[in-house]
C-alpha cells in the first residue's frame, strides 16, 4: 500500500497475520512422502466438486495433487492438498466472482451519477469501470486489504499517478500506481488476485488490468469501493 504506516505496524501485522491463519487451518493433518496430506478436510466434498474430482468426500493421491495444485497456483499456504476453509474460501469466492457476469451493478450500488467512476466491490473482490450507467470495462478480480489493513469504503477521487511507484513503506514496486485515499491506490504485483490474507490496503490488480485502468482513468475521476471483504 502506500507510504503513511511506520515500518513497525509491517512487524505488527504480520505477527498479528500468522496466528488467525494458523487456527483457521487448524492442526496439520498426517503428511504422505509425497508431501501431499492424507487425511479429507471439512470442505472436501465441496473441493472435489469444484475441481471436478469425484464427489465422495474421501482423500485420495489424485485428489490431493489436485487441491495442492491449485494451492500453489493462488498462494495458500500450507499447499499440502488439504481442502480447508482457505482453499474453500478461494474456490468459493471465485463461483461468486463468476456468477456476476457481465452486470457487476445490478443492485446499483456504486454511483451512476458521476460520469466515469472506478468501482470497487469489497465483498466480491471485483473492480470494474462505469460511465454512468455503461460499463466500461470489467468486472475484473482484484485483491484489498487484508484483517488490520482493510481498504477504506466510501466516495474517493484519484489524486496522483505514479506509472513507476515504489513503495518506501514496503520496498516494494507499484507499477501503474493510482493513488485514492491516504496511500491506498490501484497498481499492479505480480500474485494471484486470489492469494490470501490480501494487500496491505491497496487494491492490487494484475498487470494487464492495472495497465488498463491507467489508460481509461486519469486524476480527478472518482473511485467508490463499497462492501467488506470476507475474513476482515
Amino acid at each position: 500500500m502506500g507510504d503513511i504506516r511506520r515500518r513497525a505496524a509491517v512487524v505488527l501485522g504480520i505477527t498479528g497475520l500468522v496466528a488467525p491463519l494458523t487456527l483457521a487451518l487448524g492442526t496439520a493433518p498426517a503428511q504422505a512422502a509425497t508431501g501431499c496430506t492424507t487425511q479429507a478436510g471439512p470442505y472436501q466434498k465441496k473441493v472435489e466438486k469444484f475441481l471436478g474430482r469425484p464427489v465422495d468426500g474421501k482423500q485420495s493421491g489424485t485428489d490431493c495433487k489436485a487441491i495442492k495444485a491449485f494451492q500453489t497456483k493462488h498462494g495458500i499456504t500450507p499447499n499440502q492438498g488439504y481442502a480447508g476453509p482457505v482453499t474453500w474460501g478461494v474456490m468459493d469466492l471465485m463461483t461468486k466472482q463468476k456468477a456476476v457476469g457481465s452486470t457487476p451493478n445490478k443492485a446499483g450500488a456504486c454511483p451512476v451519477n458521476k460520469g466515469r467512476i472506478a468501482c470497487v466491490n469489497l465483498t466480491l473482490q471485483l473492480s470494474w469501470i462505469q460511465d454512468g450507467k455503461k460499463l466500461v470495462y470489467g468486472p475484473v478480480p482484484v485483491r484489498t486489504g487484508r484483517d488490520g489493513y482493510e481498504t477504506r469504503t466510501g466516495l474517493k477521487k484519484i489524486y496522483w499517478r505514479h506509472i513507476d511507484h515504489v513503495s518506501s513503506l514496503y520496498d516494494v514496486p507499484m507499477p501503474y500506481s493510482q493513488f485514492f485515499d491516504g496511500g491506498q491506490a490501484f497498481h499492479s504485483v505480480g500474485l494471484s488476485m486470489w492469494n490470501p490474507p490480501g494487500s496491505h490496503g491497496c487494491v492490487n490488480m494484475t498487470p494487464t488490468v492495472a495497465k488498463k485502468y491507467w489508460s481509461l482513468l486519469k486524476k480527478g475521476d472518482d473511485v467508490f469501493v463499497y462492501g467488506r471483504k470476507p475474513g476482515t
